[in-house]
């Protein structure tokens, strides 16, 4: 007799994911819809590439919806999953893929620049898992990965408000997961480093390269591939793990 088939790893889960028609948003979105999710796919001003890829995993027979918001606005993440949440149901998956990099040196970093990267990149993570938290916990299941950066542990060279959001995002982790873990909750966070086609990149692809050992750039594919595997792992948690090419071996 021929084995049964396995399930999807996420069949009958809902994930929001930010940043969701982005350069790692795509592939990670299409990965997603693939092991099973229903996905939300979160945009902030990319409103049609988010509809076009929502409209692409429905016409394969999954279900996505695109919404919008702006993180700078304190409101919007409750909004947001809330949206989500009417049309596929109970967030069980949500990466905070989003962000922001402005480049700029210590003494050029205005209050309005740090003020904005922080809200985006780090105040906005923690409003959304502060409201999907509660049902996941309630259910007794439920993935949280943040997106941060090498920047994060290396200081890095887009600016000193862009490493320093990153770095909180790591407390965000470590302070959450030792919470919820216990309910069936885990919290991660990747750490990728010049990925190509993310609009992101802190310099051309051609100086950039040569700081990685690997001799390339990284792909969106490679982090979504990376970061579907630490969603689908349930005894992942409280993880910071980098995929930078070898720049930040620890």
């Amino acid at each position: 007799m021929s084995a049964t088939p396995a399930s999807p790893p996420f069949a009958g889960r809902v994930a929001l994911v930010t940043g969701g028609s982005g350069g790692i948003g795509r592939p990670l979105v299409l990965d997603l819809a693939d092991a099973g999710a229903a996905v939300a796919v979160g945009y902030g001003a990319s409103r049609e590439p988010a509809e076009e890829l929502a409209s692409d995993v429905v016409a394969a027979g999954g279900r996505a919806i695109a919404v919008g918001a702006d993180l700078r606005d304190p409101a919007a993440p409750g909004k947001l999953v809330g949206v989500a949440e009417r049309a596929l149901g109970p967030i069980d998956l949500l990466v905070a893929n989003h962000g922001v990099a402005m480049r700029q040196a210590w003494d050029e970093v205005g209050l309005d620049d740090w003020n904005e990267t922080v809200d985006v990149n780090l105040r906005a993570p923690f409003l959304l898992a502060q409201r999907v938290l509660p049902g996941m916990r309630g259910r007794a299941w439920g993935r949280i990965l943040f997106v941060s950066s090498v920047a994060a542990f290396t200081g890095g060279i887009v600016g000193p408000h862009y490493a320093a959001s990153k770095s909180g995002l790591h407390g965000l982790t470590h302070f959450l997961a030792a919470r919820v873990a216990r309910d069936g909750v885990t919290v991660n966070a990747i750490a990728p480093a010049l990925v190509e086609d993310t609009g992101m990149l802190p310099g051309s692809p051609e100086e950039l390269r040569s700081r990685v050992p690997v001799g390339r750039l990284g792909r969106p594919d490679e982090v979504a591939e990376l970061a579907v595997a630490m969603l689908a792992n349930g005894y992942l948690t409280s993880q910071v793990v980098g995929l930078d090419g070898g720049m930040y071996p620890r």
